[in-house]
């Protein structure tokens, strides 16, 4: 089998666990008597780990010049602390394995994302080629991850999870290796990669336009169960937000131009307002469920074009560094912000404040992006880019 052909597995079994952690964790906290603000705690510390955990391993694959074993390391360990976590009801093993969980699991996504450019690139073809298999295997995971608690319970995800787990370890065993000769992520080399007025321009509107998303990432599930949706709609929620990302990026080759990023980005966080906004006044949860069809016009309109515009700006030596920097802010600080203010939010005011305010935060990326897009989206593209 090709080196693309694997990845795209991979990317399939992957997406799979991250659908059975990022949206589901919330849910499965709120079934073992969580309250928003608890929960809103515990993600958000992992929001931290991660933040701690994604340029740690980072470096460690620097370090050892390998990415598969790496990948093998953390797969073997989040199967196990995936089960571990689904299988608990006790708040202080919640905690310490969700933490464990945000180590493992987490640092797994920036690897992934460098291999499906770099192989893509080496392999002439597409990045969405090979990232439309996470979507789908993060929508199929989704929905049947809403039918098993539905059925059997919360705690039977926990198989399910490990089974997963081990099914991405094997494909990443006899997965071709990928060498990674990019330096690692320094204070220095972060300075002088922020020292950019556009790049650190263009990671503020990443990080504005990435706190509301999280929110909603986090607080969907728990929303829809308290408008009286069950965990089985939760899941067919996220099938149709992960569903609806296929055909996006299998045809980002089209759609996605150089040195339009911009504009599309202002347009993603556009329809995030809409989708948010209407979200407000939603108030039968299969509705609510149903709206997230809209996400074909945000997250992977958005974090397609985010991750092209950045390997634009910046030089071939700062791509590794862009791409972690890239990875922390949108999981990792925002998620932590998202988490512990989302919580808050929610718990003081609910569900309809929550999502009202960010489609007003999603507005006001909207405006940042057009706002950056007057100043450096006109210009002429590089020679590089333009050839």
């Amino acid at each position: 089998m090709n080196a693309p052909r694997l990845l795209r597995g991979f990317n399939f079994l992957y997406f799979a666990l991250l659908a059975m952690f990022i949206p589901f964790l919330p849910v499965y906290l709120g079934e073992q008597g969580l309250n928003p603000a608890q929960i809103g705690f515990i993600v958000g510390t992992g929001g931290f780990v991660t933040l701690i955990a994604q340029p740690l391993w980072g470096m460690i694959s620097d370090k050892t010049k390998t990415i598969r074993k790496v990948l093998l390391l953390l797969l073997l360990f989040s199967s196990i602390l995936g089960y571990l976590l689904y299988d608990s009801t006790s708040y202080i093993l919640l905690v310490l394995f969700a933490m464990l969980l945000y180590f493992f699991l987490m640092p797994i996504d920036p690897l992934t994302e460098s291999l499906n450019f770099s192989i893509a690139e080496a392999s002439g073809v597409s990045y969405g080629s090979i990232r439309t298999y996470g979507a789908l295997g993060y929508g199929v995971t989704a929905l049947v991850t809403g039918y098993v608690m539905s059925y059997w319970g919360a705690h039977s995800i926990a198989w399910l999870f490990a089974a997963i787990g081990v099914a991405s370890f094997a494909i990443s065993w006899i997965m071709p290796d990928a060498p990674v000769a990019s330096k690692p992520v320094t204070l220095s080399s972060l300075k002088q990669f922020l020292s950019n007025k556009e790049t650190l321009l263009f990671l503020v509107l990443v990080f504005i336009c990435s706190v509301p998303a999280r929110m909603n990432d986090i607080f969907l599930g728990v929303y829809i169960k308290e408008l009286g949706g069950s965990p089985e709609l939760v899941g067919q929620a996220w099938f149709l937000a992960a569903s609806s990302e296929i055909a996006v990026f299998a045809l980002s080759f089209w759609w996605l131009r150089k040195g339009k990023e911009l504009i599309i980005i202002t347009f993603s966080a556009a329809f995030y307002c809409v989708r948010f906004l209407l979200s407000v006044w939603i108030t039968d949860p299969h509705w609510l469920a149903y709206l997230q069809i809209l996400q074909l016009l945000t997250f992977p309109v958005f974090y397609s074009a985010a991750i092209q515009y950045l390997y634009r700006i910046v030089p071939v030596e700062w791509r590794a560094t862009g791409q972690t920097v890239l990875a922390l802010l949108f999981f990792g600080v925002s998620g932590i912000l998202a988490s512990y203010a989302g919580g808050a939010l929610y718990n003081t005011f609910g569900g309809q404040t929550l999502y009202l305010t960010i489609s007003i935060m999603s507005f006001l990326g909207m405006t940042v992006g057009f706002l950056l897009y007057r100043v450096y989206g006109k210009r002429p593209l590089r020679g590089e880019d333009a050839a």
